[in-house]
């Protein structure tokens, strides 16, 4: 919904409807509405299927020993990037001799038209999804057990998720960035083999889930217990796809608006004073995906990573990934990414911070590596990797 409004000379746009536009690129993907969740919002369960079967990423057999530019290569992965490859080139050469072989005698194309029989039809209804009725209901209880058990697959991760929410509400949707990162864990795997992970603001946790069928354990932290606990419910969805490397995700509250961890054993999703140890004694990798939206909370989220790394035993990696949106400002009268501005100026005011304990070192990384999940990437997407080196 948009609103337009003039007041003086100034025209302002108003807009309080955000929509991911990862489901528009994907319309084969089946979106189960299951029920409304506690503040009314409808909520979908998406099927997302990964190009590898995760039996196969809980062994080192396919790492390739040589390295190009520092990122390993792995067998499998050259495989699924040569197969389409080839795929791209048969379906070329083939084209090619289609067209030859439609052209008539005096060289015109010539367009065959026949009538479609049953059996087409048929044969296209099967690769249809099926259609359900939309089901409103509140609560946990599984309307579709049947499909449950048929996706109860290890290559499929299973989201819960709305769609169209408001700005404050966000995270409850499914964004780019995060596949995008899913996506260099899937191919770095061997580096993040067994860490302890945190990820901030992880939204449906599909980040964390991938994370954790590589990893030890994850803190997937965010704020809001609607938001929460439909983390915590996509964890549960998505635990048989960690068991074989019994990773670990925990869901837990962290506000970046605030100066201290949440520790009130009363509130849901609060750390216990174990929890917080464990971070700061064993937390190696700290992550971020689709998080600046807004300059407010982007200053929020570098004073929060300034904190925590500063309290940890162990230098960590920490990797930002996001999509630059652009928009047309009347104030510019030209397409401005100020987000992403404001994020790029953060980030160097970072790298070039004079501190006596830790140095920043911030590397863009390239995003030349396959895609394990299934999305639209596009040339917005940006990954960003910040080393930190302890220097006393």
């Amino acid at each position: 919904m948009v609103d337009v409004t003039e007041e003086m000379d100034n025209l302002t746009f108003k807009s309080d409807t955000v929509l991911s536009d990862v489901h528009l690129h994907c319309p084969n993907k089946r979106h189960l509405m299951v029920r409304l969740n506690a503040v009314g919002q409808p909520v979908f369960l998406s099927y997302f299927k990964l190009l590898w079967n995760t039996e196969d990423l809980a062994s080192d057999n396919h790492v390739r020993e040589a390295t190009t530019e520092g990122e390993h290569q792995y067998r499998r992965g050259d495989e699924l990037c040569d197969k389409d490859r080839n795929n791209l080139k048969q379906e070329k050469e083939l084209n090619s001799e289609g067209l030859q072989a439609l052209l008539d005698e005096d060289g015109d194309l010539e367009v065959v038209r026949r009538p479609r029989s049953a059996s087409d039809l048929e044969a296209e209804d099967l690769l249809r999804d099926k259609v359900y009725p939309i089901i409103l209901m509140k609560g946990k209880e599984d309307a579709f057990e049947d499909e449950e058990q048929e996706y109860t697959c290890s290559d499929v991760v299973k989201i819960e998720h709305t769609m169209a929410t408001p700005l404050e509400d966000v995270g409850k949707q499914v964004w780019r960035a995060a596949f995008l990162l899913a996506d260099y864990i899937l191919f770095r795997r061997d580096i993040f083999r067994c860490c302890s992970v945190l990820e901030l603001g992880g939204g449906t946790g599909i980040t964390s889930i991938i994370m954790g069928i590589i990893a030890k354990r994850v803190y997937c932290t965010d704020v809001g217990g609607d938001l929460l606990a439909m983390c915590e419910q996509n964890v549960a969805l998505n635990k048989h796809l960690m068991e074989p490397g019994r990773g670990e995700v925990k869901v837990k509250e962290l506000d970046w608006l605030k100066d201290e961890f949440c520790t009130d054993p009363e509130a849901p999703y609060s750390w216990s004073e174990e929890e917080i140890a464990d971070l700061h004694d064993h937390c190696t990798v700290i992550m971020a995906a689709d998080v600046f939206y807004d300059d407010d909370l982007t200053d929020a989220l570098f004073r929060v990573l300034y904190k925590i790394t500063h309290n940890l035993r162990n230098p960590c990696t920490i990797y930002l990934a996001l999509e630059k949106r652009l928009n047309f400002t009347l104030r510019h009268m030209d397409v401005t990414c100020e987000a992403y501005s404001h994020f790029r100026n953060t980030l160097n005011d970072l790298e070039n911070l004079q501190d006596r304990k830790i140095k920043y070192i911030v590397e863009p990384i390239k995003l030349d590596f396959c895609q394990f999940l299934v999305y639209e990437r596009v040339e917005q997407l940006e990954l960003w990797k910040v080393i930190t080196e302890h220097l006393t």
